[in-house]
């Protein structure tokens, strides 16, 4: 190849390597295509995050029903005056939730409520209670927990050993 032939092809490719860069259109053509992904993702994130914080209470109400069928086989009776009876450790108030536990008329049991504390989040309660066999007479303590259909909403009182209106066994 000839010198002037070689000079001028590597001056082409020295300018080339200075203008090398993006366009403004592409630049923005990239920031759109973020934009999209992130308003697709966030509302996905979001939710995520709520069922997050109400796995906590649907945790601690089975927690405290189980612990209260334990507490009845050893003390024939329920702890009705505190959660810190059951000896379980769990606090009975949270940045999400409160929980509190209290007798449950009118049936032999006691009811542990999780109230949400702040907005957006589902509230749960459980209910323990005595059942009779019919057959052996043998007496079983059963648990139920319940979640309220929509968030923001206060959990109703029960009302015998099913969940009461507006709210859905958890399973």
């Amino acid at each position: 190849m000839k010198p002037e032939v070689q000079a001028k092809f590597l001056q082409h490719l020295n300018r080339k390597n200075k203008d090398g860069g993006f366009t403004l259109i592409e630049l923005l053509v990239v920031i759109i295509i973020i934009g999209i992904l992130a308003a697709i993702a966030l509302p996905s994130f979001l939710n995520q995050a709520q069922k997050g914080k109400q796995s906590e209470a649907k945790q601690y109400v089975g927690a405290v029903n189980r612990a209260q069928q334990a507490y009845y086989l050893e003390k024939g009776k329920f702890a009705t005056d505190a959660i810190g009876d059951l000896g379980i450790g769990i606090q009975t108030q949270t940045e999400n939730y409160t929980y509190t536990v209290a007798d449950a008329p009118p049936v032999s049991g006691v009811d542990t409520l999780g109230q949400a504390r702040v907005g957006a989040l589902k509230s749960y309660g459980g209910r323990t209670y005595l059942s009779e066999s019919g057959a052996t007479s043998d007496t079983t303590s059963l648990a139920i927990l319940c979640e309220t259909i929509k968030a923001e909403q206060t959990f109703p009182a029960f009302d015998g050993t099913v969940c009461p209106d507006n709210t859905s066994n958890v399973k």
